[in-house]
């Protein structure tokens, strides 16, 4: 079978992009900044993402792009005969369906909210208590909650079923667009809010004092591990775009674009909510409830408040959907090439299993509200934790092994991949540093993740 291709260098640009920008960037990231001190914080993270980020993207990438497969069948076009590093292969689709048992479930949560302000559950005067119990409340109904995780799951087959250039990346485009037109929209009017000049100074002018009142060791660990999961690294969710690029450009700029997109979105959803916050008195530092309890507080006592509130959740709805139909596209592809299936064939099962897989994490808000599974973490949590804490690390370490080291694909061929086409090259003296430097970061992350 002839394998499809992006219909053009955009497009690559955007899906990647679409798969990284998500509720990292969104929600994860203005929140740990709160918690951090704002910006020595943002400083860090940016530093590492040059440092550890935009190495290893290339990686996935240069495997995807040398091998034109997806995990599996692209370790094994590449390793040693009689290696196994294709193992690891089953271990990335298995993150990919674990990511997507919960991650549906929190993009229909942003679909939810952004009906919810759309038709007039928010309303302007609304005090503190009943704008939490609007989240209570879903979270309480199996039934709300598991028809908008389905609405996502059924859209986001249908538009994969229609093929990579029809499909994904069609959508994608008019998704992104959208995305960094309202991403500005709604940065405008948060620097235009009464007193938002505190908020951005917080943000983006470094205090060391802050910085200090947390811990700089705190501040640098958190930032280590924002800037790395911030692109979904380690599960393959990149690597088959590799998989469809050209060789016309090098991996390091199409990198360093991909995290340029990726940090914008990041940056800006921060300068959406600082301003407001500090606007409107609330704390930037209120954790994984910023999202769905703070804000819509600040939302509901300002001046037009449903719609920008109802803006704001369209926009967090773009940035989670097009995380869900690159992964999406991740598994079709896997499906495809592993077994042999027609796209509309693996469309169809594997919605059928996301479905059903999807349901407890739905369950554990209400009907399994008493399941805990690791270390007290309710079904999410838990799932989340073996995703985010042990195969994006434990993963994006074996893709680093496997490009750098005699015992897989070797440096020089790695090498070879990343600086093939026009564009940003990667210096051959680097080869000491992804060796022995940047194996000892990623371990950090994971024992840190794991402790």
């Amino acid at each position: 079978m002839e394998r499809e291709n992006f219909g053009s260098r955009l497009g690559f640009i955007l899906v990647s992009a679409g798969c990284a920008i998500g509720i990292g960037n969104v929600w994860r990231f203005p929140y740990v900044a709160g918690e951090n001190g704002g910006a020595v914080f943002v400083l860090f993270y940016l530093l590492f993402l040059i440092c550890m980020g935009v190495p290893v993207l290339t990686m996935e990438l240069a495997v995807g792009r040398a091998s034109g497969k997806s995990a599996v069948l692209g370790y094994q076009a590449l390793e040693k005969k009689g290696s196994k590093w294709h193992i690891h292969g089953w271990f990335c689709i298995a993150g990919c369906y674990l990511l997507m048992m919960y991650y549906t479930t929190v993009s229909g949560w942003m679909i939810s909210y952004f009906v919810k302000f759309l038709t007039g559950t928010f309303r302007t005067g609304m005090d503190t208590e009943a704008v939490s119990g609007v989240f209570g409340t879903m979270l309480a109904s199996p039934a709300e909650m598991g028809g908008w995780m389905a609405a996502t799951v059924l859209a986001g087959f249908l538009i994969c079923s229609f093929g990579l250039q029809k499909g994904l990346e069609r959508i994608t485009k008019v998704m992104m667009a959208a995305l960094l037109v309202l991403i500005v929209i709604l940065a405008l009017h948060s620097f235009l809010l009464p007193g938002a000049g505190e908020g951005v100074g917080f943000y983006l002018l470094p205090d060391l004092q802050k910085a200090k009142e947390v811990g700089i060791g705190n501040v640098i660990t958190s930032a280590m591990n924002q800037s790395f999961f911030t692109l979904s690294l380690g599960i393959g969710a990149m690597e088959i775009f590799g998989s469809y690029m050209p060789k016309e450009h090098t991996l390091a700029g199409e990198s360093l674009r991909i995290c340029a997109l990726d940090t914008f979105v990041a940056l800006m959803s921060g300068l959406i909510i600082f301003p407001a916050c500090f606007s409107f008195g609330v704390q930037p530092d209120a954790g994984p409830s910023l999202i769905f309890v703070t804000l819509p507080n600040v939302f509901v006592n300002m001046a037009g408040g449903r719609i920008w509130g109802a803006l704001f959740f369209l926009f967090m709805t773009f940035a989670s959907f097009s995380t869900v139909i690159a992964v999406f596209e991740n598994l079709l592809a896997s499906c495809i090439d592993n077994f042999g299936w027609s796209r509309k064939k693996a469309a169809f099962l594997n919605c059928i299993f996301i479905l059903l897989a999807s349901l407890p994490c739905v369950l554990g808000y209400n009907v399994w509200s008493g399941l805990h599974i690791i270390g007290g973490r309710d079904v999410l949590d838990s799932e989340d934790f073996l995703v985010s804490n042990l195969l994006l690390p434990l993963g994006s370490l074996v893709y680093l092994l496997f490009c750098v080291t005699r015992w897989g694909w070797g440096f020089d061929r790695y090498l070879a991949e990343a600086n093939t086409g026009k564009g940003l090259r990667l210096p051959g003296w680097l080869k000491s540093y992804f060796r022995f430097v940047l194996p000892v970061l990623i371990l950090v992350i994971l024992i840190q993740g794991l402790v």
